[in-house]
């Protein structure tokens, strides 16, 4: 494509080497060097400048932004990571706009985390490492800092698509763990597993209970009181989707009471703040969002992306239309 020909492409944080470099090549491209995500003038602006733009979390398309530009010259917001309720759909789509996503990626990366998480909160890896650094620590004993041990237990997965596939796959065949899940549909696994009728229900019969729906109006506050009361007290919470899924107030009553025995979060509800309770407790982990920090993940993303940026142009279907 001649550079006179190339399509505007606006895309919103800094890439890796690899994204950024095929970004030049092939689009008029401006990479935004801020890692904060876009105001609601510049998500103005980057609608009507604009070819294309690849937003990603915290770029917050909503109704009212696609309203004040009600003739926009973009069309396709290639959106960076799987999830998207950060993005109006329906708005975009009735101001004319295109939405995709890449899905697929993420999916090993986000899994890997999710064992972690599950890991350090059952062997209190966090707090342990805290001590040490400390100069606190004064040896090994029998008793000293005894956790949880994954192997055999019960862990209750709620949404099991390719990533709450990923994770339960490897919690089985690496841990032995007994599979339980929430779906709206039975699934065909790999692995023994068993479908739970409600979220209660699978609650009260795990040791491990992880998160790992999509975002988004629906599941706000999903993982909510009553699901926390329902976890047996040495129970432990993961959540590696999307913060608002979990009712953060909720969750921090439940463990400054004992009501269960730790959390590993990857996400929060109004990220990046982090409440000061959660901070303070020894028995949660916390990660500043790492799901898919990995070269390799994020470069496959932001791939994944520009050629939803290509097929757009070039007339042919979309890979990844949400």
């Amino acid at each position: 494509m001649a550079a006179s020909e190339r399509r505007r492409l606006l895309i919103t944080r800094p890439m890796t080497p690899a994204v950024e470099a095929r970004a030049r090549a092939e689009f008029d491209v401006e990479i935004r060097q801020e890692t904060t995500p876009l105001s609601p003038e510049e998500m103005r602006q980057s609608l009507g400048a604009f070819d294309l733009v690849m937003p990603t979390l915290g770029d917050a398309y909503s109704a009212d932004v696609f309203a004040a530009v009600p003739q926009p010259r973009c069309r396709l917001l290639a959106n960076f990571g799987v999830g998207f309720n950060h993005i109006d759909a329906e708005a975009a789509r009735a101001a004319g706009v295109e939405v995709t996503n890449t899905p697929g990626a993420v999916t090993d990366a986000t899994a890997d985390i999710a064992l972690t998480l599950m890991l350090m909160t059952a062997r209190r890896a966090g707090e342990g490492e805290r001590l040490v650094r400390s100069g606190q620590w004064q040896g090994w004993h029998p008793t000293q800092m005894l956790g949880l041990h994954l192997s055999g237990k019960r862990l209750g997965v709620v949404g099991l698509g390719r990533i709450g596939d990923a994770i339960a796959r490897r919690a089985h065949f690496g841990f032995g763990m007994e599979i339980s899940y929430l779906a709206r549909s039975d699934k065909e696994t790999g692995y023994p597993a068993t479908r739970a009728s409600n979220l209660i229900e699978l609650a009260a019969s795990v040791d491990m209970l992880v998160v790992a729906v999509p975002g988004g109006a629906e599941t706000r506050h999903l993982i909510n009181a009553d699901v926390l009361a329902a976890l047996p007290s040495h129970a432990h919470l993961v959540n590696i989707a999307r913060g608002e899924v979990v009712d953060e107030a909720a969750l921090i009553t439940a463990l400054q009471a004992g009501q269960i025995a730790g959390a590993g979060l990857d996400v929060y509800e109004f990220e990046p703040k982090v409440p000061a309770e959660l901070r303070a407790m020894e028995q949660v982990t916390l990660l500043p969002h790492l799901g898919t920090a990995t070269e390799e993940v994020r470069s496959a993303m932001g791939h994944m992306a520009l050629d939803n940026c290509v097929a757009f142009l070039t007339g042919a279907p979309l890979p990844n239309p949400v």
